[in-house]
């Protein structure tokens, strides 16, 4: 097949052509990009806070107490809890840590409370003796992520995290 100089000189325009377009589609996307991101920050998301943490029993295994966390939607719509990870420390280590899967869903347009249990085995509780000392109590940082899928964005994670004093139990405790 044979071009004519016509057809060789159309095929070259349309070639420049793109090629100077290829930057404009660029900045375009960029500037699209920028746009969605933007609105994406600015949209609102759901709040959490740590409301308390308490001990609530003693079992053989160990102590269990009980992170109290509070979360608001802001969205009309329910929106389901994918999983909640914690981790308690002391003394500047870990002593719990783990995963509650498919906790349930926050309400649309409310405050949801959300119990989140942890388990500290009891010999971690002997090994933070130092710490424990004379006032009974664990100095602790509890750190959370609540794992939400926010429709359009996915999977977005509220990173929660708290100071505080955990009472150990009492012998009253244990035996009531």
């Amino acid at each position: 097949m044979r071009l004519s100089l016509g057809a060789k000189v159309s095929l070259g325009v349309i070639g420049v052509s793109l090629i100077l377009a290829a930057p404009k589609m660029s900045q375009l996307l960029d500037k699209a990009k920028n746009y969605v991101s933007e609105k994406v920050t600015n949209m609102p998301k759901p709040e959490a806070t740590v409301n308390d943490v308490d001990f609530t029993r003693v079992g053989r295994d160990g102590v269990q107490y009980l992170a109290k966390v509070s979360v608001s939607n802001p969205y009309s719509t329910p929106l389901p809890i994918c999983e909640i990870k914690y981790s308690l420390k002391s003394a500047g280590r870990e002593i719990a840590s783990g995963t509650i899967p498919d906790p349930g869903s926050l309400k649309a347009k409310d405050t949801t409370m959300l119990d989140v249990p942890v388990k500290v085995p009891h010999s971690v509780l002997l090994s933070l003796a130092k710490d424990i000392g004379a006032d009974w109590d664990i100095d602790y940082q509890l750190d959370l992520g609540l794992v939400i899928d926010l429709p359009v964005i996915g999977n977005f994670t509220i990173p929660l995290s708290q100071k505080g004093e955990i009472k150990l139990p009492t012998l009253r405790d244990m035996f009531a």
